[in-house]
């Protein structure tokens, strides 16, 4: 394998990032060719190499705003509290080689994905396919791929993103698909699992809360027991005191 790209090229230069793309291509076409194979470990470490290829995904930028400027003077008009904000600058279009990068991007992260979900690596399924969506957002098979893996880990967090990742993708297939009915029907499944998953979650919170305030309402001869939480109509509890 060729040495990855060092000090990844601005967009600006046109020759290096075409190098660094093909390049990239040529080891995710390895890792093609070895994932066919069923060498899932060896195919992960060409995508991943492919990857390094790749300049990494722009961030956008902000300014800050200057912090030694003279308090008495006239030409002052933010608020104290707006001194030192950090202001996010308008971001431009991207160039034709950010687009051709974040697809290269995109296309191997999902890659990485395929390889994890075969070594039964969840936890790294969701890592790279939310690395791929950041590059493309509508995503077909990171969308797939993330929402399936969160719902093996099954915690409240995760089985609520896998909600949102099958409700994007019902609107991004054409109401004709096959893969509609299939959606729908994991969306279906997944409702009461949430619940379940957000009551289990919220039950040990809640003990372990009990735990710690009875440690410290012992001294005083109380418990949590003497504190009844009821809902006060507006969305929130009210505290009653009970001996």
């Amino acid at each position: 394998m060729s040495e990855p790209c060092e000090n990844p090229p601005s967009s600006e230069d046109a020759a290096p990032v075409k190098q660094c793309l093909d390049k990239a291509n040529g080891l995710k076409l390895e890792g093609n060719d070895l994932f066919k194979a069923g060498k899932w470990t060896e195919a992960l470490v060409a995508y991943r190499t492919a990857l390094s290829h790749l300049p990494p995904r722009k961030r956008p930028a902000t300014v800050n705003q200057p912090n030694d400027v003279d308090p008495s003077s006239s030409d002052i008009t933010e608020t104290p509290d707006e001194h030192d904000k950090a202001v996010e600058s308008t971001p431009e279009a991207p160039t034709q080689d950010e687009v051709e990068l974040s697809k290269a991007r995109a296309v191997v992260n999902a890659n990485i994905a395929a390889c994890l979900i075969k070594l039964d690596d969840n936890k790294g399924v969701i890592d790279a396919c939310t690395s791929a969506l950041e590059d493309d957002p509508h995503y077909i098979k990171a969308l797939q791929r993330r929402a399936a893996a969160s719902e093996k880990i099954d915690s409240w967090s995760l089985l609520a993103r896998a909600q949102d990742d099958y409700k994007l993708l019902l609107e991004l297939f054409p109401a004709g698909s096959p893969e509609v009915s299939r959606i729908k029907r994991a969306l279906q499944l997944l409702e009461p699992r949430v619940k379940a998953a957000q009551k289990r979650e919220t039950d040990e919170m809640i003990d372990k809360l009990k735990g710690l305030g009875n440690s410290v309402l012992g001294r005083f001869g109380l418990s949590t027991d003497n504190f009844k939480f009821e809902p006060n109509g507006q969305g929130g509890y009210s505290m009653n005191f009970v001996r």
